[in-house]
């Protein structure tokens, strides 16, 4: 059985077992015909309150918040259609684009062409937004269950404030999108680190699919709604990223639109437990490091039974990455165990650690082999990680059932049992 993983840019094919091989995807939804009309249409036909256009005034400041280059999510086609919908009420020296990269590096000015269009850069002025820079935050209030929330002045400052975004299946938050875009995307380290503390990221209810309830989304709705947003505009997307669907209005309304649909097509059922699962993390721009390889690892762990195997492909470009603490702190350990405990101790949470956290009790859970193609034996193996250079190899030398989730976190398996 020939079967297509999303890996990088370019894919990569496996020939697996037929007989013992079940293969997993979303429900297939093809892009809609016009993509850029759909996206006009959500402005215009917001799914709750008015239409863009007549909530901004003349003379007002307007700030976009917009997802970071670990995401596909199809900027060059929401930001435009915004510009438009603002041209003739609002000038474009009024206008900023804050990229919400959390705890994320800023992109560089090629990747923020590649994102959203030359035409959009040289219009627009793009900021990178930096979590740990204390010149560039606001003071908002403590939100949600105790959170301190400091977020970005040209966020808090603007008289229209507007987020952008995609809505999938998150591991620990949900849902993606929505509420995000601003907590934690426009957020302080202080912010963040507090919204994926220990405590948070235990909790069972702290994982895919579930917003109401799940600690960690239910403050980041809750900062959204007490610092204000004046529209919002998410997208579903399909296996090729292209648009399937487009959500637009008040953000509380809208989130619950875009998750539905969401939730239609990514959950997916499952009978009992597979010896071995082959996940990837979607392919580019998400398979970009094993940071963010952690959420493919995590779908797969959601039907492999205790003591299996994952075997995650990743191509990792940009390899732990190197910003950020989480190489550090997943290399301090002895083992995931050492780790968990070492996490446990700890009285402040560190940068990153949320991810090392998750990880870290997937790798009690289940045996997990990486195969990538920028890190190496020993990249991996200070990680607690083993590398295959043959998934197919991998995967015949080990007994039992097998599950592939071609799309990785794209994909969301449950058990049902």
């Amino acid at each position: 059985m020939r079967v297509d993983l999303a890996y990088g840019t370019g894919g990569l094919v496996v020939d697996l077992p037929a007989d013992r091989t079940t293969v997993i995807t979303p429900v297939a939804q093809p892009a809609v015909a016009d993509e850029a009309a759909e996206v006009r249409r959500a402005l215009r036909e917001p799914i709750a309150g008015p239409p863009l256009r007549e909530r901004v005034r003349p003379g007002q400041t307007v700030a976009i918040s917009a997802c970071d280059g670990t995401r596909p999510q199809p900027r060059h086609l929401m930001i435009p259609a915004i510009l438009a919908e603002l041209d003739g009420i609002v000038e474009s020296d009024d206008i900023v684009i804050l990229v919400a990269t959390g705890t994320h590096r800023g992109n560089t000015e090629t990747e923020l062409r590649a994102m959203f269009g030359d035409q959009v850069v040289d219009a627009v002025r793009i900021v990178n937004h930096d979590a740990r820079d204390a010149s560039s935050l606001r003071w908002m209030g403590r939100h949600g269950k105790d959170v301190p929330v400091w977020l970005n002045r040209e966020w808090t400052d603007a008289d229209v404030r507007i987020t952008t975004g995609f809505v999938e299946p998150h591991f620990f938050a949900g849902f993606s999108g929505g509420p995000k875009l601003v907590a934690p995307g426009l957020a302080a380290l202080e912010t963040v680190l507090t919204l994926h503390d220990a405590a948070r990221i235990a909790d069972p209810r702290a994982t895919w699919g579930v917003i109401e309830g799940n600690p960690v989304h239910d403050d980041v709705r809750a900062i959204a709604a007490a610092t204000g947003v004046t529209f919002a505009l998410d997208v579903v997307l399909n296996r090729e990223q292209r648009i399937v669907r487009a959500f637009g209005g008040d953000l509380p309304q809208m989130h619950a639109a875009a998750t539905a649909a969401a939730r239609a097509t990514a959950m997916r059922p499952v009978a009992e437990p597979f010896d071995v699962v082959v996940t990837t993390n979607a392919g580019f721009p998400l398979d970009q490091n094993l940071y963010q390889s952690v959420k493919g690892m995590s779908a797969a762990a959601q039907v492999v039974r205790p003591g299996g195997t994952i075997i995650c492909a990743a191509e990792c470009r940009d390899g732990f990455p190197d910003h950020g603490s989480y190489r550090d702190v997943l290399t301090s350990a002895a083992s995931p165990e050492a780790l968990l405990a070492e996490i446990s101790r700890r009285t402040e949470t560190v940068s990153d650690q949320w991810q090392v956290q998750i990880q870290a009790r997937i790798q009690r859970h289940a045996h997990v082999i990486m195969h990538t193609s920028y890190l190496d034996d020993a990249d991996l193996a200070a990680a607690h990680l083993e590398q295959t250079g043959d998934i197919a190899a991998a995967v015949r030398a080990l007994p039992g059932r097998v599950c592939v989730l071609p799309e990785g976190p794209m994909t969301i398996p449950y058990l049902t049992a």
